[in-house]
């Protein structure tokens, strides 16, 4: 086989590809074989159907398109590892010769990486943000959330009122009277104020008793129904105030693995102040990723970023749709108007693709590797956040092939966990931010990882993909 490459553009090459036809023949043989295995031809049995026989029957034409796209995958794929391209896109084929038993001839057209001239990436200098110190209402409001953890339920016999709980029938129904299928639910539990559900609905449970109904109309922004206006009939089967514990030694011993007040406040300052220097950490990080990416000048293929900003964008109005919001919604609320977030988010997207690209180049230059157990590591804190089972999610990931995605993510990560590491930050007020060990999942291994490898106050998701900004 025989391949030549033509560079249409930074990001775009043409393969010509040239191959004889004897390097087919196992090709032949094993369409041959298929072939004749599906055909009845009195006298053989199937799958012993001589080629003369088959080609006689089908057609030989139709033999050599199965053999040739068969064969296409390897052809196309030992071009690709002879010219050392590294794809983007599926590449699209064109034969442009056959000649039956001399030789076929065809033209490969794909996306590849661009070429990028790394600029010095070592001593890059970024500012941000002073750690801004916990305050006592950050710790009241974590004490509070612990409280709500543990809070009891009291039913009343009062009518409901604003922050009330209270167990509720829904049943909506088109402006015509015709119940909505699935948009029925029974006992279901809601407080009063949060205004998480449908929009009218705090306003009905109002004031309702136990037993009582009303009916309220609504705008469904979900689904899809999502837009459409019904009526929704609400039944007030239980209202429940919420019992806050107090704050005592009980308390901290119930709550926590702390026999006092005094050692579970402690312990909450300690957790803000760790949070806090991992926000300060993420800043840094997206800085001086930022600051590479303002040296580089390379190309995106538009196919690739087309495609990324299409699927970027079903996520996010699938995001939305789970919240309960339009996308007129989100605009109104980011104060956005449409050509904006399409502008903001192909850039994002660009950025993104650009940062791949960037640090998988510093990870070649640097030789930074992957071992076992830090994708082991990596691959537990993503089914963390997820909220599955490690196993589970592991097993997911290598039926669907997308361990090698994973492992490209951690290798990223730690290249751009030595740049940061190399680079000279500074807060606002002039103080130097020190940044070692710095984990490839934005993560400090002596503040947050304990020795299981489970995090201790949360996983930070740190964009490894060099998605670090959408």
């Amino acid at each position: 086989m025989k391949s030549a490459q033509e560079t249409l553009s930074p990001t775009r090459v043409k393969l010509t590809i040239e191959v004889p036809f004897e390097e087919l023949q196992p090709s032949l043989d094993a369409a041959y074989k298929q072939i004749g295995a599906q055909i009845t031809i009195p006298g053989f049995r199937k799958g012993k159907v001589p080629a003369k026989i088959v080609d006689q029957r089908v057609g030989r034409g139709a033999v050599l398109d199965q053999a040739i796209n068969d064969a296409l995958p390897g052809i196309y794929g030992q071009a690709v590892q002879e010219h050392e391209l590294q794809p983007l896109s599926q590449p699209e084929i064109d034969i442009t010769k056959l000649e039956d038993g001399e030789t076929l001839e065809l033209i490969a057209e794909l996306d590849v990486r661009p070429e990028i001239e790394l600029p010095n990436y070592e001593g890059l200098e970024v500012e941000v943000e002073d750690i801004a110190t916990a305050t006592d209402d950050d710790v009241e409001e974590q004490i509070r959330a612990l409280r709500e953890r543990f809070a009891t339920l009291e039913d009343l016999e009062r009518p409901a009122a604003d922050g009330d709980f209270v167990t509720i029938d829904l049943s909506a129904s088109s402006k015509d009277g015709t119940p909505l299928e699935g948009a029925q639910a029974e006992g279901m539990t809601y407080q009063i104020g949060k205004e998480t559900m449908l929009e009218g609905l705090d306003e009905a449970l109002t004031g309702l008793s136990v037993g009582e109904s009303t009916t309220f109309s609504t705008t469904l922004v979900g689904g899809d129904m999502a837009g459409q206006e019904v009526d929704v009939e609400v039944t007030a089967q239980a209202v429940k105030l919420q019992e806050l514990p107090e704050v005592d030694e009980e308390f901290a011993q119930t709550a926590s693995e702390f026999d006092t007040v005094e050692e579970l406040r402690a312990d909450i300052i300690e957790r803000l102040a760790r949070a806090k220097r991992m926000e300060q950490a993420n800043e840094a990080r997206d800085a001086v990723l930022e600051k590479l990416l303002e040296q580089i000048d390379a190309p995106v293929p538009d196919g690739v970023l087309a495609e990324e900003v299409q699927s970027r964008r079903e996520q996010i109005n699938q995001q939305l749709a789970y919240a309960g919001m339009t996308m007129e919604q989100y605009l109104d609320n980011e104060e956005q108007t449409v050509d904006e977030f399409d502008a903001d988010l192909e850039k994002r997207v660009r950025d993104s693709l650009l940062a791949q690209f960037v640090l998988d180049d510093v990870a070649a230059k640097e030789e930074i590797g992957l071992d076992e157990a830090e994708l082991t590591q990596y691959i537990v804190r993503r089914a963390q956040q997820a909220g599955t089972d490690p196993q589970e999610y592991a097993q997911h990931m290598m039926e669907h092939n997308h361990v090698p995605q994973l492992a490209s993510e951690v290798v990223r990560g730690k290249a751009l966990a030595s740049i940061v590491e190399a680079a000279t930050v500074t807060d606002k007020s002039g103080n130097v931010v020190t940044l070692k060990g710095l984990q490839a999942d934005g993560t400090y291994a002596d503040e947050t990882t304990a020795e299981d490898g489970t995090s201790r106050d949360g996983d930070t998701d740190g964009g490894t993909d060099g998605d670090t900004r959408s």
